[in-house]
């Protein structure tokens, strides 16, 4: 309140009084309720017993001084209002810091921000009525009633942060929400008998597991039980809102009870993972118990069936965030949910993981991107206070492990663990913000674990006062139970009746397990992945890619062609006039064509397309174009992708945050729903998937060991040394090389457009499914001999070897195997320096690459040739030592043992100096021609 604002009040004041008439009629009813609060207070409230004139209060006065009554009766109201309007505030702001949230009973700081006295208000002034244009469901209440349901909403077993939140209709929203029922659901028995089973549910079935297998690792919910209320009520209120799935995901603790009671997994699979009877079946393959997924149908109390999924997760936490989101949103793609309202993720963290891994802020920051979002995902933090040995203190710079979620625009609820029924409040209040506003939302459920990071774990070292009070804690079944039993809404024989009932379920389920012959329950390749298949590589899956000419030439066509009234940049014209010219035949295919042109073909096959990655829609190098933006109409954009002739499955070109771990989760998951579609993630530079590394090691490369899980994931990664420097040089080919095994994944790094077009059509159209790397070029995009005729499109295939091209050549002396960029420059040499007696062959494709097909193609020369491979990187990086080691001694067994030509071993890739480079490349040309004999021309 400022001298500015009273003046205001003050004139608006005395109009009111001359003319009612003559204000708004909001200020109108402002002042009518402050003239009743007025006379409901003694007439010395606040204000001397006289005027400046020892005129007592209640006098006759003349007309100005009655005026000038009224002015400080309306100074006094509008100051009193602004001390209650900032009370009120102060508790929808901080309330949320008073809330009783730890179970543990552990005080909290107290916070003067909350006291009336702070802002001038006397008990006195707790018994008077007033009124609040913000709380206007207790207008002409009493402060102090005023005050105590400020506290029921904001201080008592929930918390709420959502004053943060810019949107002055959200922050309505949710105060009447809360406000007016005082943050509490009016449950019915029925719905507290079914959180009291829920909590009977996960509580017995700890204890079972606990008591059959003694000093098994389990990662026991105990401490957390009511997750399995919360998740019940989650699902239950999804299939309110006609939500016909829900893709979960979760670290390891809790995970076997959510498996058992949420997703119905039987429970003597479970045990088995126990006794683990069939070790032979799982020799270097398979996954603790702790990390598998499972999906089942949840029936909700109306009928309804609601999908759920848990995906499968490594010990990594926090990184299948982003893999869940993509999954849901492939579900939504391919059930045309534009309102994405038809399916949802939830993700449950844990707080220490939720504050300290990067890629939390990733997903959340994501999560209102166009090409990323999915409707909202609630978050549910397992609040266990502590991390592994951690405290909290030690693990993060905030107050609360959720504060990073306050970058959006969304609410915070943080709830008591111990208290079940609010927990069934916040997740009716979130999943309905969910469905209101289609964005995140975040359940900080405080709890702890009883048991320590794990059962073979003693936290008392490390946290012996928590303990002390963990050690003489009784269960929230139990305490849930007693509040039960005192309402009179169940009685001790009904709660004994539930537990026998699960306590004997599980007695079966364990017998059935020590009788029955082991089963294994991995649920993989139904639904949309039937028919496709992974294993081996087989020798007969390898589909037709080619294109007709006439499929070509109109798809290059309208790929060279934008709308009449599209203003496109003056530079790009003579791109889309190039694009014409070879729809004519008048000019061969270059690179990025020929990417668009694999792309295209696909989408009018059926195949859904979807590239993303940082700056993809241009490309990095100013190649691509895909979308393009007209020079004079801002917003405006065309993808003559989309515009091709015929009907077409969709196409996303979708440019990235500044992130790679979480876009490449994302893309990933997206693939796991979608085996139909070609879905590439590109890295801006070959090596920034190393930013990424957790998700190629724990889910792209070994998913299938471990899971059986199948992608088609495609990766597209820069690779090229051309003096720009180390970190933008090396897609880091060697270690792709060390994690294939088992023919897991497709490393290639293809020459020619045509080769190019091929590969990513062959990736799409077979059965067979593997992630795919690409190296893809980069100085190459406008090499002039990087080019492919129109032919090359409309017939052949991808071919993991490339012969040497010499027309009619006498005589070979050497033989060099390379891959990619380098060929060119060998190919260079070789026609300048006229060295006829040198093969060049071409590996497109490293790995799988059977041993035979290499052979093949150097028995073309004579036993004894000399055999070089010849690479840019380093002797210690890219391929040289995978190709030693994998057919070193093969080839020279037969007559064609292999040396090097590289750059010297080195512990960066490549030099920072553009001249040292080009030196250094000139060398390495040198080397590989290096000591041939003579030709007799």
């Amino acid at each position: 309140m400022n001298s500015y604002s009273l003046d205001y009040i003050d004139d608006l004041y005395l109009q009111f009084m001359r003319n009612p008439e003559s204000v708004s009629p909001g200020w109108r009813k402002y002042f009518e309720e402050f003239s009743l609060a007025a006379q409901a207070a003694p007439s010395t409230a606040g204000r001397e017993a006289s005027d400046d004139n020892g005129r007592p209060r209640g006098a006759v006065a003349e007309p100005d001084e009655s005026a000038r009554a009224l002015r400080d009766e309306a100074l006094w109201l509008a100051e009193m209002q602004h001390r209650v309007d900032n009370l009120v505030r102060e508790f929808r702001v901080r309330g949320h810091l008073m809330a009783e949230l730890d179970p543990l009973g552990r005080p909290r700081k107290a916070r003067p921000e909350l006291d009336p006295e702070l802002y001038g208000l006397s008990p006195e002034d707790l018994r008077r009525p007033f009124t609040c244009p913000t709380l206007e469901y207790v207008n002409g209440r009493t402060l102090g009633d005023i005050i105590d349901k400020l506290r029921n909403t904001y201080c008592r077993t929930i918390g709420v942060q959502f004053m943060h939140i810019d949107n002055r209709g959200i922050r309505e929203w949710l105060q009447k929400r809360m406000e007016s029922t005082e943050n509490r659901l009016q449950l019915s028995r029925e719905v507290q008998i079914r959180i009291y089973t829920r909590l009977a549910d996960a509580a017995i079935f700890e204890e079972f597991v606990r008591r059959k297998f003694v000093g098994a690792k389990t990662f026991s919910l105990e401490g957390a039980e009511s997750l399995i209320p919360l998740l019940d009520l989650a699902l239950e209120k999804a299939g309110q809102h006609k939500v016909e799935g829900v893709v979960m995901a979760m670290a390891h603790r809790g995970r076997l009870n959510v498996l058992a009671n949420i997703l119905g997994k039987r429970a003597k699979s479970i045990f088995w993972s126990f006794d683990d009877p069939r070790p032979d079946m799982h020799r270097g393959a398979g996954d603790v118990r702790y990390h598998l997924g499972y999906s089942s149908d949840w029936t909700t109390s109306t009928g309804r069936k609601v999908h759920i999924s848990l995906c499968f997760n490594p010990s990594h936490l926090e990184f299948v965030n982003t893999v869940a989101q993509g999954r849901c949103r492939a579900k939504q793609q391919r059930t045309a949910d534009k309102r994405k309202s038809r399916f949802m993720t939830l993700l449950i963290h844990g707080d220490a993981a939720f504050a300290g891994e990067g890629v939390v802020q990733e997903a959340l920051n994501m999560s209102e991107l166009e090409g990323y979002k999915t409707g909202g995902t609630l978050h549910v933090i397992l609040n266990n206070q502590v991390g592994f040995t951690t405290e909290p203190e030690e693990g993060r710079s905030t107050t609360y492990a959720t504060d990073v979620a306050k970058m959006l625009q969304i609410p915070i609820f943080h709830v008591n663990g111990e208290d079940p029924e609010a927990v069934a409040q916040v997740v009716n209040l979130a999943m309905d913000f969910r469905r209101e506003f289609g964005r995140d939302v975040v359940i900080d459920m405080y709890c702890y674990r009883k048991w320590g990071h794990n059962e073979g774990d003693e936290p008392r070292f490390t946290q012996p006062k928590m303990y002390k009070i963990i050690d003489s804690r009784r269960s929230v079944r139990e305490s849930y139970l007693d509040r039960l039993l005192e309402l009179g809404e169940i009685t001790r024989q009904e709660a004994d009746a539930i537990a026998e009932v699960r306590q004997a379920k599980l007695e079966r389920e364990f017998e059935l397990a020590q009788k029955e012959e082991f089963v294994e329950d991995l649920q993989t390749m139904g639904g949309h992945w039937q028919g496709y298949y992974g294993g081996p590589e087989p020798s007969n899956d390898f589909p037709a890619t080619g294109l007709t000419q006439s499929a070509v030439k109109s798809i290059l066509e309208a790929l060279g062609t934008v709308p009449p009234d599209f203003n496109v940049h003056r530079k790009l014209t003579r791109f889309l006039e190039a694009r014409r010219e070879m729809a004519a035949g008048r000019r061969p295919v270059d690179w990025a064509t020929a990417e668009a042109l694999a792309m295209g073909s696909l989408s009018l096959e059926g195949h859904p397309v979807r590239l993303s990655g940082q700056d993809v829609k241009r490309g990095t190098f100013s190649q691509r174009h895909a979308v393009l933006y007209d020079t004079e109409i801002d917003d405006r954009t065309y993808t003559p992708l989309r515009h091709l002739p015929g009907d077409q499955a969709p196409i996303e070109i979708i440019n990235s945050p500044l992130c790679e771990a979480g876009v490449l989760g994302f893309e990933y998951g997206f693939s796991l729903d979608m085996p139909e579609g070609l879905v590439i993630w590109e890295a801006q530079f070959g090596d920034f998937w190393n930013v990424a590394q957790v998700i190629v090691d724990q889910f792209v490369t070994s998913a299938e060991d471990k899971w059986g899980r199948l992608s088609h994931l495609t990766l597209f990664l820069p690779h090229g040394f051309e003096g720009a420097g180390p970190e933008h040089c090396s897609a880091r080919l060697e270690r792709l090389l060390l994690l294939t095994a088992e023919d897991n994944i497709q490393v290639t790094q293809p020459t020619t457009p045509a080769q190019f077009f091929h590969l990513l059509r062959q990736q799409t159209k077979r059965k067979w499914s593997k992630p795919l790397f690409v190296l893809t070029p980069k100085s190459l995009l406008r090499h002039p001999e990087v080019v492919s005729p129109l032919e090359d499109f409309t017939s052949g295939g991808f071919q993991r070897i490339l012969p040497d091209t010499r027309p009619n050549p006498q005589r070979t002396d050497r033989v060099l195997l390379c891959s990619g960029k380098v060929y060119y420059e060998l190919n260079e040499r070789r026609r300048t320096a006229g060295h006829d007696n040198v093969a060049i062959i071409r590996v497109e494709q490293f790995y799988p690459l059977k041993p035979e097909l290499l052979l093949s193609a150097l028995q073309t020369y004579e036993p004894g040739t000399d055999c070089v491979w010849v690479q840019e990187e380093p002797t210690n990086m890219g391929a040289w030592s995978y190709w030693k080691s994998r057919y070193g001694d093969m080839l020279a067994e037969q007559g064609y043992p292999l040396r090097r030509v590289s750059r010297v071993e080195s512990a960066s890739p490549s030099t920072g100096s553009a001249s040292a480079h080009k030196l250094e490349q000139e060398e390495l040309i040198d080397e590989a021609f290096a000591d041939l004999p003579e030709v007799q021309q």
